[in-house]
């Protein structure tokens, strides 16, 4: 086994036939390569320098050789890396049939102004969602007032041409809720749960913010202040550091980069600044809005058009959504120093597919055998069997125009070097090893299973179909993604793994005490580049 691990920690992953790194560090040459194939190193082994920087050299193994080698060792891969599972208890009975979400049933028209509307009947329990999608987040902001929309998102609700903060809270509870807010790089959506009976108040106040916000002046210092206040404790946790350095090392000077405001940013916004932002972005024609509960039809209908009918867009176009982002991320170490810190926060991201794709779902499936799921390879391995970390994991993130793949760990400091490697190998066995049949089965009930549970909430479902919304796909394609993830075969689950999870694919970031990273990490072969906090 442990010359297996080798292997795979030295596959490149991008090519079977391909360039393996050598850290120069190790000291060992292409001559001692060629001359024994067996003396490679772990996991920095493969891990390219697609910018060819001096400190590693990269060696091409003999393709004859490499071809023997790999023939050998890939070939009986999929029973002699998986890991073996605790058996289960005895005399268990069967799996239950699994019970996916069902596509709603959900009418689609658009008012005469623009405004997109979805209803979405589901009687029996007599509250209603409401949920308002707005295209214009984080990446729609100035390049110089990066997290304007923080500050919109923050204000909008603080005051309209008829109503005080304190009256648009108390109509909101008065109709047996309160607005919400999901701030994302591509839109922000407001949602508000009412009593069926008193929807059309809701309705009444949520139009009225889309409408005539007018963010006054002493409600925009006030978030100002509050804004900033937050800023200087989240800058205090690990989690959030590595979270903008990533975002950053992945997007570049895309508006994909941008998690937050900036204090400088903050400081300069006005109240001026905000509501020219407003009457760019609230507009009717780049809105959707999402009704799911139970109400009358007809009632609910006549409500949305007396409320929401008198919304004009104004004469300007609507700002351009962002581009594709390059997807070229830099295989590399960025180094966030946090003094005194006794644990390492690791954060890992690569492109991956975008929701709509073809493979999103082989790749849900992946990611959670991979460190999606509780049961997860990744968990198994560094929480379950080495306590390296008590949480690790990995999910997909989603952006209009694109998708990443992150990984994150927090551990500690004295298996920072261990904690990484053994990411790296679990990676790498995703990208040259078939899952199990039974792999494949447990992450597919995982998937389908939370996700009907989840869309039992009815506000889980407009906001879910707000999404949609933004991403370009229609409202079918919140139960096609249930079958979309049964329907995914191992081939297709090994193909996803093969494309998006090998090493060399990766961005790193290290979040910790500098010369614990430096030590630890250096080994692995790979630029580090130190990230201002």
């Amino acid at each position: 086994m442990k010359a297996l691990r080798h292997v795979l920690l030295s596959f490149d992953g991008r090519n079977a036939l391909g360039s393996f790194v050598i850290p120069a560090q190790a000291g060992i040459h292409k001559e001692t390569a060629d001359k024994n194939p067996k003396k490679w190193i772990p996991a920095c082994a493969g891990m390219t320098n697609d910018q060819g920087q001096p400190t590693s050299k990269t060696c091409t193994l003999r393709r004859l050789a490499l071809t023997v080698l790999l023939a050998a060792v890939l070939l009986p891969l999929p029973c002699a890396m998986a890991q073996k599972l605790p058996p289960l208890p005895k005399d268990l009975p069967p799996y239950g049939p699994v019970v996916p979400f069902r596509t709603p049933n959900v009418t689609v028209s658009k008012l005469p102004n623009g405004l997109t509307v979805w209803r979405v009947p589901r009687p029996g329990f007599p509250k209603v969602a409401l949920t308002l999608a707005v295209r214009g987040g984080r990446a729609y902001d100035p390049k110089d007032q990066p997290g304007l929309s923080d500050l919109l998102m923050a204000v909008m609700d603080q005051g309209t041409k008829t109503r005080s903060a304190r009256q648009i809270a108390e109509a909101f509870a008065a109709a047996g809720g309160d607005l919400s807010g999901d701030l994302r790089p591509d839109a922000l959506l407001s949602s508000v749960q009412a009593l069926s009976d008193k929807v059309d108040g809701a309705l009444m106040v949520l139009a009225d913010i889309a409408e005539n916000a007018t963010f006054p002046d002493d409600e925009v210092a006030l978030a100002k202040t509050d804004a900033l206040q937050n800023l200087e404790a989240q800058e205090a946790e690990p989690t959030f550091l590595a979270q903008r350095a990533l975002a950053k090392a992945l997007y570049g000077d895309h508006g994909y980069a941008v998690i937050s405001a900036t204090a400088d940013a903050i400081n300069k916004t006005t109240a001026g600044d905000l509501r020219a932002a407003y009457h760019q972005r609230f507009r009717p024609d780049q809105s959707l809005l999402v009704a799911v509960g139970d109400f009358d039809p007809n009632v609910l209908e006549a409500a949305i058009e007396k409320d929401f009918g008198g919304w004009s867009a104004p004469s300007e176009p609507p700002l351009p959504e962002p581009p594709r982002p390059a997807g070229n991320n830099q295989h590399a170490i960025f180094l966030v120093p946090r003094a005194g810190s006794v644990q390492t926060s690791l954060w890992l991201g690569a492109f991956g597919p975008r929701r709509g794709d073809p493979d999103y779902a082989a790749t849900q499936v992946a990611n959670a055998i991979y460190a999606g799921m509780f049961g997860s390879r990744l968990i198994r391995n560094i929480r379950e069997d080495k306590g390296y970390t008590y949480s690790p994991g990995g999910s997909i993130q989603l952006r209009a125009q694109a998708g990443a793949l992150l990984t994150r760990a927090d551990v500690r400091n004295a298996v920072t070097g261990p904690s990484l490697n053994e990411i790296f190998y679990e990676m790498n066995r995703m990208a040259t090893t078939d899952p199990s049949a039974d792999e494949v089965t447990r992450a597919q009930r995982y998937l389908v299973g939370t996700n009907a549970i989840f869309l039992q909430i009815q506000s889980a479902v407009g906001s879910e179909l707000g999404w949609l919304w933004v991403y370009g796909l229609r409202p079918e394609a919140l139960g096609q993604e249930s079958a979309n993830i049964q329907k995914a075969t191992a081939e297709d689950v090994a193909a996803a793994g093969r494309k998006y999870l090998p090493a060399s694919r990766q961005t790193v970031v290290a979040v910790g005490e500098e010369s614990v990273v430096r030590g630890q990490l250096g080994v692995f072969g790979l630029p580090i580049e130190v990230v201002p906090k």
